[in-house]
């Protein structure tokens, strides 16, 4: 009898070993979900449609892109946040997603360190200070001196409060001490449109959806956000660099699931993820957007979302941005 029960002790000891191997080989035995939190052509869901395209191949099963824009972000996080974490709903997050939120928005649905398992970055691109044409500054500094010379006449777009865009842009009036409306849209998309047609002056934004824009001529790009030029657009200065040193904002894409989705198919998906983003068909198609493309573990990518979090929080706080 003790024999007995030693021997199923073991199988059991053995059995509850083996699982997290069996449900690593078996994921997935259906479709996936890639939430993009933002309207189609926006960024993050440029990148999610790359991704998921590759990811079907190589899983086996049909990844797609589902859009759930709407606050910033917050609609489609929250979405993921409360999904089931079984690896068959995830998200591709970005820096205002899940590392701006944390900071400007005062009662989350969710607890973005809490509620999300990073599973891998895929891209990190620069921001990009794009104007109207009909504008008359061709470079950052006259951009400043235009905006001073009307206090409170011009408008600035974002994709929503709270956005990349919107702390993009505080940031630079912050810093450069001009009075620039805030006009906020649900996505870039229409930001960007609006933008073209005049209807607001300047935007600071993700690069992949705004450099097609700028190369039909249909916006004026003045400077890239980041320490250093742009790979797709060398001869665009820093903001840095043209009189307002110290400026830097970065964006960044990555996938994540529900908090408690099994280690074993987060891991299988970050290297999976990973090999995708730094193929030479993706680098291609990422650099063409201006994106650059990263890759990396769960921890890697969970160290990222940290560290911007607790840079955007004493920002929020020194510029007084809070959205309710």
């Amino acid at each position: 009898m003790r024999t007995s029960s030693l021997a199923h002790c073991i199988i059991a000891v053995v059995m509850a070993a083996a699982a997290p191997a069996a449900v690593a080989q078996t994921y997935p035995t259906k479709p996936i979900k890639l939430v993009a939190p933002s309207t189609p052509g926006d960024a993050p869901d440029v990148i999610a449609r790359l991704v998921a395209d590759k990811l079907s191949i190589v899983l086996g099963q049909q990844v797609v892109v589902e859009n759930r824009p709407g606050a910033g972000g917050i609609v489609g996080s929250e979405a993921v946040a409360r999904a089931a974490p079984d690896g068959y709903t995830l998200i591709m997050g970005n820096a205002g997603s899940h590392g701006i939120n944390a900071a400007v928005y005062a009662n989350l649905p969710y607890d973005i360190q809490r509620d999300f398992a990073p599973v891998s970055q895929v891209a990190v691109a620069p921001n990009v200070m794009v104007i109207n044409p009909s504008l008359p500054a061709k470079t950052v500094a006259e951009f400043v001196a235009y905006a001073k010379s009307q206090p409170g006449k011009l408008s600035y777009a974002s994709g929503g409060n709270g956005s990349s865009a919107h702390m993009s842009m505080e940031l630079f009036k912050s810093m450069a001490g001009v009075d620039i409306q805030h006009i906020p849209y649900k996505g870039s998309s229409p930001a960007l449109t609006d933008l073209v047609a005049g209807q607001v002056a300047v935007f600071i934004g993700n690069m992949p959806p705004t450099v097609p824009l700028v190369k039909a001529g249909k916006l004026r790009a003045l400077a890239v956000t980041t320490k250093t030029h742009s790979a797709l657009m060398p001869e665009l200065p820093t903001i840095a660099e043209s009189g307002l040193p110290g400026y830097e904002t970065v964006a960044w894409f990555g996938v994540l699931a529900p908090a408690g989705t099994p280690p074993e198919i987060v891991n299988r998906l970050s290297l999976e993820i990973g090999k995708i983003a730094r193929s030479p068909e993706m680098r291609e198609k990422l650099l063409a957007m201006g994106a650059e493309p990263v890759g990396g573990s769960p921890a890697e990518f969970r160290a990222v979302i940290d560290r911007d979090i607790a840079k955007w929080k004493p920002l929020a706080q020194k510029v007084g941005i809070k959205v309710d």
